[in-house]
């Protein structure tokens, strides 16, 4: 079986899905049944921790169904990730962590110094990493060597929908690395996924893609089918690019017209 292995754990999907941006809880949770997905990324900063009575995403998810992925967006410093991480690790029982470091909330691009440092204190505490970063080539190889579960290179900015602007960038991470890479950030359609599969990306995460979408449930099923079709590609072979062309049917063989006589 084609299996995806990240922290130990063993997925048949490679379509994760995040739970932001969602019109109505309702949606959300079609969508996420619709998607096949295994793993679920929840933003802790965003949850209502205040009134332990008052029902958030944890409470509506059934999460015997799915991987929770707990993340840092919204963290601006490294000290903010790791005590947002920890404060994860307590509310959801899980030592798991979608790790975020967005100093500018404008652009949301990822800080890259302050990520590496908040990667390696998390690992040392026992969590199992996925960091969110810009397409790094140099960035990625440093966070696995400093045992990172995954590396997540954004395709392009956050909630765009603009696909992958990155693709060289992907690429070179991809032939690089030993552990997963998980394409995030900037996916718009099922043919976006499609093409980082085929590069070679172990996964995909999907959130605004998703759920802005007109109908949720719906373009879920889509990615889970994309991603389907750009692993089938990647595995099968994609033929090698040429400059000119050439004829798919040999004329070997084949009668020719005699010629006409004037």
């Amino acid at each position: 079986m084609d299996e995806l292995i990240i922290g130990g754990k063993k997925f048949t999907s490679r379509l994760m899905i995040g739970t932001g941006r969602n019109r109505t809880n309702e949606e959300m949770v079609a969508a996420l049944e619709a998607s096949g997905a295994q793993i679920v990324t929840v933003a802790i900063r965003r949850l209502d921790l205040s009134n332990p009575s008052a029902k958030n995403i944890l409470d509506i998810i059934d999460w015997e169904k799915y991987t929770i992925l707990p993340n840092t967006a919204g963290c601006k410093t490294a000290e903010e990730a790791i005590f947002t991480a920890k404060l994860g690790r307590e509310v959801t029982d899980s030592n798991w962590v979608k790790l975020e470091v967005q100093p500018d909330p404008k652009s949301l691009l990822p800080d890259p110094i302050d990520t590496l440092r908040a990667a390696e204190a998390l690992v040392k505490d026992g969590f199992v990493v996925l960091p969110y970063i810009h397409a790094d080539p140099v960035l990625a190889k440093r966070l696995e060597e400093v045992g990172c579960a995954t590396v997540m290179p954004l395709g392009s900015a956050i909630g765009t929908g603009q696909g992958i602007h990155t693709r060289e960038e992907i690429q070179i991470i991809i032939e690089n690395a030993k552990i997963p890479v998980v394409v995030d950030a900037g996916l718009g359609v099922p043919s976006d996924a499609s093409q980082a599969l085929e590069l070679g990306a172990s996964a995909v995460l999907i959130n605004t893609g998703i759920a802005l979408a007109k109908n949720p449930a719906l373009m879920a099923e889509a990615f889970k089918l994309g991603v389907q079709a750009g692993r089938k590609a990647f595995l099968a072979g994609r033929i090698a690019r040429k400059n000119g062309a050439e004829a798919s049917s040999p004329i070997m063989g084949v009668p020719q017209m005699a010629a006409r006589k004037n």
